[in-house]
């Protein structure tokens, strides 16, 4: 059985370890980025290469992909950045951890704080940047509080301001608290909402953040662990840190589970080297389902990706030992956990949440339970979101009391596939995948709900008639 591999949780359960600058230290904190200023211009064929150039490759050597929900290869992201325009450009954290089921992001914040503001340090000496924001969810009053007073910890060592460790470089990181609106995790939308402005997203092209984000300024935002891991790329070195994980999906990554297992939490793993059912099964990790109990379904990536079901085995393509395409048959808890094999068996590692659902669980009753959150947190831009999330929540609140229909089914899917694909940003899909994919695996229960009802409506109707 795999076991955890911690590199970004490498400290922060330890006996005695403390979230202030002087246990940082202790334990080797901001050596990386001291290393890193200290790193001279290389001349090369091309021409020279600059401090902030070798970081910048490093990255993309490393093949570190974002950890926020998309994956996206976060030194990629980095060299779409417009250095040309002469605009300054901003550095934002996305800390506005609200996916259902994603409980990782705050671990960080609240007991290795120094952590991610070393790695916002790097990041924005690698880029060019003197001002960074770390946008955190407003449901985590106590998060806010442990980064300002980290932030100014490593303001009165010389780590943040003017000159930092007797260099050049200035810079200046902010915590902005959010409102508690889940749309605030979509990268544009953050970017309005620290403007001031109504978190509506914006509309991509032209608004791409690397060219138009932050006051209409290049802008990279990335994910708490994303700018961790930055720190461990610089310490290790790119070639290093993508030895670890698999092909494509390398490092490391910190995988919340919950749901119907015995030990629910959150775990570091290598990217891939950890099965879903090692993750729930493992001795290390869930430890199995609760006693006397069966597996029904797992969401493999936050509440917003397409639930699997028990028993599902898939195709996939793959490449043998030659690096030649073969077809793979998988079962569900043989799916390693990384980026690609998720999306191959249709659905994704998004936030890197599983919930464990088993068959103590109402089908019904738990997507009515994620659509009324769908249809709470829409933003209201987008007609087939604001009214189509809107629709499915009340078609399920109707079914969970007694009135459903055997039609509903085809009806719920009508709405989802009305809002996918038609909206501005991927919240659309967010709301719309739980439910095609919940009437697609599930519908027996769907329609068995719905013929229940009717049955039950049609004999209460025949008693009063009666009456």
């Amino acid at each position: 059985m795999p076991s955890e591999y911690k590199l970004v949780l490498r400290h922060v359960d330890e006996a005695g370890y403390t979230n202030d600058i002087k246990c940082y230290q202790k334990h080797g904190g901001y050596k990386t980025m001291k290393k890193v200023f200290k790193l001279k211009a290389k001349k090369t064929k091309d021409g020279t290469v600059t401090p902030q150039e070798v970081i910048r490759k490093e990255v993309l050597t490393s093949g570190l992909r974002g950890r926020g929900g998309a994956g996206f290869s976060a030194g990629m992201k980095w060299n779409f950045v417009n250095r040309k325009s002469g605009k300054p450009i901003y550095l934002l954290c996305n800390a506005d951890e609200s996916e259902p089921g994603t409980f990782k992001d705050r671990q960080i914040i609240h007991k290795d704080p120094h952590q991610l503001i070393e790695g916002m340090v790097i990041a924005c000496y690698a880029n060019d940047i003197n001002l960074a924001y770390i946008y955190i969810r407003g449901e985590f009053p106590e998060g806010a509080k442990i980064l300002n007073r980290a932030i100014q910890e490593a303001r009165d060592a010389g780590y943040l301001g003017e000159g930092i460790c007797g260099t050049k470089f200035n810079l200046e990181i902010h915590v902005h608290r959010g409102a508690g609106a889940y749309i605030c995790g979509e990268e544009t939308s953050l970017i309005e909402s620290l403007e001031g402005k109504r978190p509506y997203p914006r509309i991509k092209p032209p608004y791409f953040p690397a060219a138009l984000g932050l006051y209409m300024c290049p802008t990279i935002v990335n994910n708490v662990e994303t700018l961790c891991n930055v720190r461990h790329v610089m310490e290790m070195g790119g070639e290093t840190y993508a030895a670890l994980g698999t092909p494509g999906n390398t490092g490391t990554r910190i995988v919340s589970l919950s749901g119907q297992v015995k030990r629910p939490g959150y775990y570091e793993i290598e990217v891939g080297k950890a099965t879903l059912g090692d993750l729930i099964h493992g001795e290390e990790f869930g430890q199995g389902l609760l006693p006397g109990r069966k597996l029904q379904a797992i969401i493999p990536g936050g509440s917003s990706s397409k639930v699997f079901k028990a028993g599902e085995s898939f195709k996939i393509k793959a490449k043998d030992k030659q690096g030649k395409d073969v077809e793979e048959k998988l079962e569900l808890l043989d799916i390693p956990y990384d980026f690609d094999t998720l999306m191959k068996c249709g659905s994704m590692s998004g936030s890197s949440a599983i919930i464990v659902i088993d068959d103590s669980v109402d089908i019904v009753e738990a997507l009515g339970n994620l659509s009324d959150f769908y249809a709470h947190e829409s933003c209201g831009q987008c007609t087939p979101c604001r009214e189509g999330s809107l629709w499915m929540a009340k078609a399920l609140k109707r079914m969970r009391s007694g009135q459903a229909r055997k039609a509903d089914a085809d009806y719920l899917k009508h709405i989802a596939h009305n809002i996918q694909g038609r909206t501005i940003c991927a919240f659309g899909e967010a709301c719309a995948w739980p439910v095609l994919s919940f009437v697609d695996k599930f519908r027996d229960d769907f329609v068995k709900k719905g013929a229940e009802d009717e049955a039950s409506l049609a004999n209460q109707q025949k008693e009063e008639a009666s009456n």
